[in-house]
């Protein structure tokens, strides 16, 4: 396995048409248990990020993570921006140096790094009913070697079923149940234009 500067932008500009695509269904599954926003509060980071990409044209791994980083605090309002940005934040030292990861450990680690810059952010475990959720379904199943799609859609469908812990949804206890959570939506998107990469 090996992921060149090319694939992570590639991976990115995918990223961002499904964000696209999908803003209206994220917006939705927000609706309950949030702002309504999500989705389009997600189009203007990634949207943020391809006007960035344009000005700066980053060279490596390190420098496209942290133009996609920059975007989303900036852009972003919400949880999601500062949770984005300050996973893609880790990303980027993560990957200082790097001319392409070469390896599944060396991918894991870097999502790992990610998923450490989220709890550190907004203190959230595994079963909050988050995007926590998603990352460290992903986290697991790369350690594995077995990412799919599968295991990522089920994890993002497993937040259905949670009471949420954490975030706005929280505020509503029970009622939160049968919803999915659209942090986890968003991320599933992410990973799943990965598994092109990989």
């Amino acid at each position: 396995m090996e992921l060149t500067v090319k694939d992570i932008q590639a991976w990115l500009n995918d990223y961002t048409k499904l964000i696209e695509e999908n803003k209206d269904e994220l917006s939705l599954l927000d609706t309950p248990i949030g702002d309504g926003d999500h989705g389009n509060n997600m189009a203007r980071g990634v949207g943020a990020y391809q006007e960035a990409f344009a000005k700066q044209l980053p060279a490596t791994i390190s420098d496209t993570f942290k133009t996609l980083s920059m975007a989303m605090i900036s852009k972003v309002g919400g949880a999601s921006g500062p949770l984005y940005g300050t996973a893609f934040m880790n990303m980027t030292k993560t990957t200082k140096g790097m001319e392409t990861i070469d390896s599944i450990e060396s991918l894991t680690e870097i999502v790992k790094q990610g998923l450490a810059g989220i709890q550190m952010r907004g203190k959230a475990e595994p079963g909050d009913k988050t995007m926590v959720d998603v990352w460290s379904a992903v986290v697991t199943a790369l350690e594995n070697n077995q990412l799919n799609e599968e295991k990522i859609m089920a994890a993002k469908e497993a937040t259905k079923d949670l009471v949420a812990k954490k975030g706005r949804a929280s505020y509503l206890g029970e009622r939160a149940i049968g919803h999915i959570d659209p942090g986890a939506a968003s991320s599933a998107l992410l990973f799943a234009c990965l598994l092109n990469y990989l």
